[in-house]
């Protein structure tokens, strides 16, 4: 229970051991990380339990970056004969669980592993019944990973679900609606899944909204704010989708998102417009502290070497110049599973 796993996107391992390492120092903890590239998993070994344990409790999983989900737990030497008995002592040293989730990781070694967990999970789950390792009735348990990164070794760990990603391996299940034009509108559906809690949408969301979108066409996400019945200003030079234009709550204006000004503010400003990153930060600041939105969602696309740090200075000129300007906001990033050589912002200002 000494070891960390977490989940990235393939060739990200690592900037996702590097935002490990740099928080565990912050709290005091040493680790060491393992990943190889294209592996789409990092290993993470603490000194011991303890330290494993409290890094994960002092570390909000919503704030970390590159990291898609993560689980506490020690990894398992199997005989592909046995492969149950292992994982049932295993689950005998840790807590009580309230599901079941196996795992792979998002990569065509871990794809590969997916016949063997579909053999296996009807007797584990039968096994894990009968010892009542696993308890469904007790939501406030926490999940149980089991991962096969092969045949002969298995991770066994467990995630809460209160600092966690909600979805195994933290992958949500959307589906591409067959009306958008373009499939970066799952970009924008899960940014929301992630920054926005569900039960807040209806408000955040809410129907009569306005939004600025920049670097509009085809329209992919603006499909998502007019999905909403918001009131939109489509920005782009390029065409946008007829279909949107027909709904009557599209304006578009063909213009350069960078140098657009909105004649008012508005409740939300999306871009995923493909530009160096520290442009786009500094476009978020403006919006922000210039007070032409409440809320941005956008996308910094990121270089091919020292990607963390770039974040870490986009993110870092946004709180300056929010500081500067004496407004408080709040600040989020992740690089979501439909993003690629990109991360996503998301900020909020607070009143």
């Amino acid at each position: 229970m000494n070891e960390l796993l977490l989940h990235c996107r393939p060739g990200f391992e690592i900037e996702a051991a590097a935002e490990i390492e740099g928080r565990a120092s912050a709290c005091g903890i040493s680790v060491q990380t393992r990943q190889r590239k294209g592996a789409a998993l990092v290993e993470v070994c603490c000194a011991d339990a303890a330290d494993a344990e409290l890094l994960m409790r002092s570390l909000e999983f919503r704030r970390l970056i590159f990291i898609r989900q993560w689980a506490r737990g020690s990894w398992l030497q199997v005989d592909p004969a046995d492969r149950i008995t292992p994982i049932i002592q295993a689950c005998a040293r840790g807590p009580l669980a309230s599901c079941l989730w196996l795992e792979t990781a998002d990569s065509n070694e871990g794809k590969a592993m997916a016949a063997l967990l579909h053999k296996l999970e009807g007797p584990l789950t039968r096994h894990l019944e009968k010892t009542r390792f696993v308890r469904p009735k007790r939501e406030e348990l926490p999940r149980l990973h089991v991962l096969a990164e092969s045949g002969v070794r298995l991770f066994v760990g467990w995630s809460w679900a209160d600092n966690a990603a909600a979805w195994p391996m933290g992958i949500p299940r959307l589906r591409m609606p067959r009306e958008a034009p373009s499939r970066s509108t799952l970009k924008l559906e899960e940014a929301w899944h992630h920054f926005i809690p569900r039960d807040e949408w209806d408000s955040r969301l809410a129907p009569g909204m306005t939004a600025v979108d920049l670097g509009a066409a085809p329209g992919g996400w603006t499909w998502q704010l007019v999905n909403r019945h918001m009131k939109v200003v489509a920005v782009d030079n390029g065409p946008m989708d007829k279909r949107l234009m027909d709904s009557g709550q599209v304006e578009h204006v063909q213009a350069d998102g960078y140098l657009y000004r909105p004649r008012r503010a508005v409740d939300w400003m999306v871009c995923d417009i493909v530009e160096k990153p520290a442009r786009s930060s500094a476009l978020l600041a403006q919006w922000l502290t210039r007070g032409w939105c409440r809320e941005a969602v956008i996308n910094f696309k990121l270089p091919m070497k020292q990607r963390y740090l770039e974040v870490q200075r986009c993110l870092e000129h946004v709180h300056e110049a929010l500081e500067q300007s004496g407004m408080r906001a709040e600040l989020n990033c992740r690089q979501l599973y439909t993003d690629r050589e990109e991360v996503t912002c998301h900020a909020r200002r607070l009143k």
